[in-house]
């Protein structure tokens, strides 16, 4: 199932970048002597609307350190192959005030991308990424969600854009002060506030509240590859009224 994910996001969270700085540090050499646990990091790519721009999400644990990217010259490298990462220099925002964090670079190719960070004095991978920034870009549409707000209950449903190979979907209701309330994933095209019977992976950390009558939320939404590729970006505030 982890290697179905990724986690990702719209336009405003793709606002700004860096210019790609690569040093000679390679993962391989960054692991030696060290443990490390493949595919216990949750994380995934998009574009931005200037496609070269990429985005690459991350849902740091409460005791996550010294997070770290690391890319492939190019995607024909092999994937898993320690060697061929090399470490990038980029600094960190936060995504839904902290609960989420990324990296957002200009790459000038397609490469397959490693996000690392420390744990328990562990160092913890993600499954690759495969960038397709030029060959398939995230595709961002606002009219293909439907929301019915009538209950304390809000049910989503969404279809598809033209990109047909996404895996799973990662939902985010997030407060208008842009705090996540919660975060789940499925394999279907539909989720229901808060009902966790088609839930495959949960991210919400505390019991999420009741939603208030009367309040405007907003409801967020990412198709991901099985590489862990952002397909879809729909993103669509709501009101309740019940």
């Amino acid at each position: 199932m982890k290697n179905y994910i990724l986690f990702i996001f719209c336009a405003f969270l793709v606002s700004c970048s860096e210019d790609l700085e690569e040093t000679k540090e390679t993962l391989q050499s960054s692991l030696e002597g060290k443990d490390f646990v493949i595919d216990n990091v949750i994380a995934c790519a998009a574009s931005g609307k200037n496609e070269s721009k990429v985005s690459i999400f991350l849902y740091p644990r409460p005791r996550a350190i010294n997070i770290q990217c690391y890319a492939t010259p190019t995607e024909t490298h092999d994937k898993n192959n320690y060697r061929n990462y090399t470490k990038i220099k980029s600094s960190l925002s936060n995504v839904f005030n902290g609960y989420l964090m990324k990296f957002d670079i200009d790459f000038d190719s397609e490469k397959w991308v490693i996000v690392t960070f420390e744990e328990e004095g562990k160092t913890h991978l993600c499954n690759p990424i495969r960038l397709k920034q030029f060959t398939k870009p995230t595709e961002y549409l606002t009219d293909n969600v439907t929301i019915d707000a009538s209950t304390q209950m809000p049910s989503f449903t969404w279809e598809d854009g033209s990109l047909l190979d996404t895996k799973i979907y990662f939902q985010v209701v997030s407060s208008a002060e842009n705090n996540l309330l919660s975060g789940t994933y499925t394999f279907n095209n539909h989720f229901i506030y808060y009902n966790l019977d088609n839930v495959v992976l949960n991210v919400t950390r505390d019991n999420p509240p009741e939603l208030n009558n009367n309040t405007n939320y907003n409801f967020t939404l990412m198709g991901v590859s099985e590489d862990n590729w952002v397909n879809l970006f729909s993103e669509k505030p709501f009101t309740t009224q019940f």
